[in-house]
């Protein structure tokens, strides 16, 4: 009996001396991770601000493919949430959001030792490479976790940076997949209305016509800002003149007005008038660089319904939409219209 009461005693004293032993150990933890993912801030904040994109950049379902998700009715913003069943179970709500700045949510966890409630975080910052992303968890592990990551050897720090690093790799997969899905669609036939419009004109390699239509453009409109002349359309640009075999362009970055605008000598941007035409329109929906595969359907198009290419008009673009507004290249519309006749009759009348 006297040894049952000492092995007793002897747990007890085991038993109270690891419970003021783990006690005493620090709890807290603030983990983070931070990639640069090379593309914009809007884009990179509304990924992570909509729950329904995580299972597809989340690592967990690799790591357990019974994973199954459930949505609450919103799913973006604050309020919107999310629940997951699988080897664990969880939840998980945003609190805050500041647009393409920051986003906190609660995350509940269903773990064999009880509930676990930690915060998790993130920021989002531009920087000249593309956008820096953090993606933080903190909160405070209980006596039981101290405990058994302690017996156990589990480095509970170590995998949540892994984690971390995968959901932030994942990430910049699925943006860079996002930015490159595009359309193009041949609109057909139309009638282009024409009429008065400002610009400005320069030469550039095939390379560089992104960067330079971007400066003249910026050129024109803040010539018409200055001098209280109001847009009657979208921006467009005119190709003059275009050598394949030495790869560079003439062109004309214009913006539309309600009437001719006379302009004093040496202005950076003069009126101009564009004649009504009639044009093959086809709509490109996504990234500029996808332009030489729509005007190549737009050719096709036209020699295979028998239309001619006018022979003095020139092709020209028109921008619905502005990129410095709309940062995901795949939402950008360029409408491409490239003039034409329809018979040899009309051709010779023009000659």
């Amino acid at each position: 009996m006297k040894i049952l009461k000492y092995l007793f005693f002897l747990i007890l004293i085991v038993l109270i001396g690891g419970a003021i032993y783990f006690g005493t150990m620090d709890g807290d933890y603030d983990i983070s991770d931070t990639k640069i993912i090379n593309a914009p801030t809007e884009v990179i904040f509304n990924k992570v601000n909509e729950y329904k994109t995580w299972e597809n950049w989340g690592p967990w379902k690799t790591e357990d493919p019974t994973m199954t998700f459930t949505y609450a009715e919103k799913t973006s913003g604050e309020g919107a949430s999310y629940s997951w069943d699988g080897e664990m179970s969880g939840s998980m709500t945003t609190t805050k959001v500041i647009p393409n700045s920051e986003i906190q949510q609660n995350l509940t966890l269903q773990t064999p030792a009880g509930e676990r409630n930690p915060k998790v975080y993130w920021t989002f910052e531009e920087v000249p490479e593309g956008t820096k992303v953090t993606w933080g968890m903190k909160g405070e592990h209980t006596l039981i976790d101290k405990a058994y990551y302690t017996i156990s050897g589990m480095d509970f720090k170590a995998q949540m940076h892994e984690m971390n690093k995968q959901g932030l790799e994942g990430i910049a997969t699925a943006v860079a997949k996002d930015m490159q899905q595009y359309e193009i669609n041949v609109d057909g036939v139309t009638q282009y209305g024409g009429g008065f419009y400002m610009y400005a004109t320069a030469s550039s390699t095939m390379g560089d016509i992104s960067v330079k239509m971007g400066q003249l453009m910026g050129e024109v409109m803040g010539y018409m800002e200055t001098n209280n002349i109001p847009m009657a359309g979208k921006p467009f640009t005119i190709y003059n003149q275009i050598d394949e075999v030495a790869g560079t362009v003439i062109f004309s970055a214009g913006i539309p007005t309600r009437e001719k605008v006379f302009t004093p000598d040496g202005s950076p941007a003069i009126s101009g008038y564009m004649d009504p035409i009639t044009a093959i329109k086809t709509t490109l929906k996504g990234d500029y660089k996808n332009l030489p595969e729509a005007y190549a359907k737009g050719a096709e198009y036209i020699a295979k319904n028998g239309f001619i290419a006018h022979p003095t008009a020139k092709m020209f673009e028109v921008y619905p939409t502005d990129p410095t507004e709309i940062k995901n290249p795949a939402e950008w519309v360029t409408q491409v219209y490239m003039p034409v006749i329809e018979n040899i009759d009309e051709q010779r009348s023009i000659n």
